[in-house]
């Protein structure tokens, strides 16, 4: 077989094919499905844990920037949530197992406007930040849409299975993170670790930002940050 290999394979090809194996599928790398490397801190977290639950608000894609992604491969499942006209159409596809819905999440029951760029992962509730987006670097909104949003504690009050844990709450919705985590019964929904957009430049802005802040009143302490996503843990899961 390697004979013939060597035959219909030129020299050149088949060193390229060995520097590839070598480079890629060595044995030792392992694919990272998140924007800045969340699910590989995630994963050290629970190393020790083969099956769990996640939840995650602002979904955005199957697998292109997902925090969840990489644990549903190891047999996770969760609840993912995203706002977009039509998202849930491709998480039913590829994620079967999970629970999928398509509801803009947000701290009242209000109507709010929906702001769609060309860029899906960009789109969201905030004025202030989409509309400093609009138009630089290539990125404009596409559509503005009035939607009517739901509270988290509502829908995990409705969605989430009896007796179901969460081990980790990923939220990433451009502008209104601090809303949902209000939006949570805390009382009664306590992710052992809850990943959240922060956009700040130094380890003490994050310290004294009103999230931070908020997740320290509720026994969660930062625990590492990787460029604009902070994760927080409880401390008794330290």
């Amino acid at each position: 077989m390697q004979s013939l290999i060597k035959l219909l394979i030129p020299g050149r090809l088949r060193k390229l094919i060995g520097m590839i194996r070598v480079n890629y599928f060595d044995g030792y790398a392992i694919k990272s499905y998140s924007q800045e490397g969340e699910d590989m801190i995630l994963r050290r977290i629970f190393e020790n844990q083969k099956f769990g639950f996640y939840v995650d608000v602002g979904a955005h894609h199957p697998f292109r920037f997902s925090n969840t992604f990489y644990f549903y491969k190891q047999g996770w499942r969760g609840i993912n949530i995203d706002a977009m006209p039509g998202s849930m159409g491709i998480f039913k596809k590829f994620r079967s197992k999970d629970i999928n819905l398509e509801v803009p999440v947000g701290n009242s029951d209000n109507i709010l406007t929906y702001y769609s760029f060309n860029e899906p992962a960009l789109n969201g509730f905030s004025e202030i930040i989409s509309l400093a987006r609009d138009g630089k670097d290539g990125v404009f909104i596409k559509k503005e849409i009035k939607m009517r949003v739901a509270k988290l504690s509502s829908l995990l009050a409705e969605f989430l299975p009896d007796g179901q844990a969460i081990d980790f709450l990923s939220i990433d919705v451009e502008g209104l993170d601090f809303d949902i985590l209000e939006s949570n019964d805390w009382l009664r929904f306590q992710p052992k670790c809850i990943l959240v957009e922060i956009l700040a430049s130094s380890l003490h802005e994050i310290e004294s930002n009103k999230i931070t802040m908020f997740l320290k009143n509720h026994d969660y302490v930062i625990y590492a940050k990787a460029v604009h996503t902070v994760i927080f843990l409880q401390q008794r899961a330290l």
